[in-house]
């Protein structure tokens, strides 16, 4: 039986070398998981069972397995390259058939679908118009290259510092033109329903102690005949009347007259020169796009030339209870087999699933070291069988010179 044996051990030793092989060959592979094989002993069966006494009949290759450890992560200059930092799988769609893979390298295609080297589809949840993410049945992601259309504004808001220590004056002398006629000014840009640029200016005004009269002027254009607000102030410089005012402001580019709610309580009055802290306001124009961003959770977010940025879908992630029961497809592709288990669907970042990192990449798993090392090792006990069978040739050729 040793000839037996050595040759088992010969076949079992030569697969170990194919397994390493493969390993070494995929060193740089992006998102390649190593495999390993499992060996077990080999005993003849007999009528009664295997007996104290019995000698086995070498070794065979009970299971090539594949390690779905950690691969190191490295920054790439691609903002589509995406990196699993954890537990998951890309689910990939290739006219309604869908693998999973580990490697993380996209691109756009000239429609707008995030695809790999292979052109399968990324899958993910798609967003609506608003930017809205729908977690629903995952769809082949695209990313939309028109323009973001404009917001009118709605809502301001004026935070300013009024100086207590200036004199009264008339409100009734008020001129946008004289600057003697007002105590202090700003001004923030809004935007009418065709995202066109307007100037609202707001002019203060003080009346009385502890009283202030509020004017607004659109694209130097005063609004109303008198003023919109009158702010009134305790004797510790806060605010307690005329926090708000409702503007209309008119507009010759064909689009509606803004209409404008104004907040003015993040204004105060304190013995200090007049100064703004804060102006903001919800409109903007139309934007194109200028980029693309992918955050931790899978959000796909597009930037715009407005300053504004809009969801254009997440990235999904799917875990298995079993990843060694996936079948290996080649190409880095798995797919899903009955000894994975199905596949379960969710958000990076949720459950167990690893979050993504935008513009880095997951290196092959391998430990080049080691396997150089595990090469050594098959490769003498390569030698080793192959010593068995010489030495059983050496006995049988001593039996047969027997006279």
């Amino acid at each position: 039986m040793s000839f037996q044996q050595g040759l088992s051990g010969l076949n079992a030793a030569a697969k170990n070398l194919d397994v390493i092989g493969n390993n070494i060959a995929n060193s740089t592979t992006v998102g390649y998981k190593g495999s390993e094989v499992e060996f077990a002993d080999v005993f003849a069966n007999t009528a009664g069972g295997s007996s104290g006494a019995s000698v086995g009949i070498g070794t065979a290759v009970g299971a090539i397995k594949q390690t779905f450890g950690q691969g190191n992560i490295q920054v790439t200059s691609n903002p589509l390259d995406l990196a699993i930092n954890g537990s998951g799988f890309y689910r990939m769609d290739t006219n309604g058939s869908v693998t999973y893979t580990r490697n993380g390298q996209f691109a756009l295609d000239k429609n707008g679908y995030i695809v790999n080297a292979a052109g399968q589809n990324l899958t993910g949840y798609p967003a609506s118009a608003s930017g809205g993410v729908t977690s629903a049945t995952p769809v082949p992601l695209q990313v939309s290259a028109a323009d973001l259309a404009p917001a009118a504004s709605t809502k301001a808001t004026a935070g300013v510092t009024l100086d207590s220590r200036a004199g009264a004056l008339s409100s009734a002398a008020f001129s946008l033109s004289n600057p003697t006629t007002y105590q202090g000014a700003t001004s923030m840009s809004v935007y009418d329903s065709l995202g066109n640029q307007h100037i609202l200016s707001l002019y203060f005004v003080k009346t009385a102690a502890n009283t202030w009269d509020t004017f607004a002027a659109n694209d130097g254009v005063q609004v109303g005949a008198g003023p919109i607000s009158t702010l009134g102030f305790n004797s510790s410089g806060a605010l307690t009347s005329g926090s708000t005012a409702a503007l209309t402001l008119p507009v010759t580019t064909g689009a509606a007259p803004i209409s404008l709610a104004l907040d003015l309580a993040g204004t105060s009055q304190f013995g200090s020169a007049f100064g703004v802290n804060s102006l903001s306001q919800d409109g903007y124009g139309a934007g194109k796009i200028s980029g693309y961003s992918v955050g931790g959770d899978g959000i796909i977010l597009g930037r715009y030339t407005n300053g504004q940025s809009r969801a254009q879908g997440q990235v999904v992630l799917s875990s298995f209870t079993n990843p060694q029961g996936l079948q290996s497809l080649g190409g880095n592709q798995w797919a899903e087999a009955p000894a994975s288990g199905p596949a379960l669907i969710g958000a990076p970042s949720t459950g167990n699933l690893g979050a993504l990192q935008s513009g880095a990449l997951e290196s092959s798993n391998i430990d080049l070291t080691a396997e150089l090392v595990d090469m050594i090792t098959a490769q003498r006990v390569y030698q080793a069988n192959a010593q068995t069978i010489k030495t059983q040739d050496s006995v049988l050729q001593t039996l047969v010179n027997m006279r």
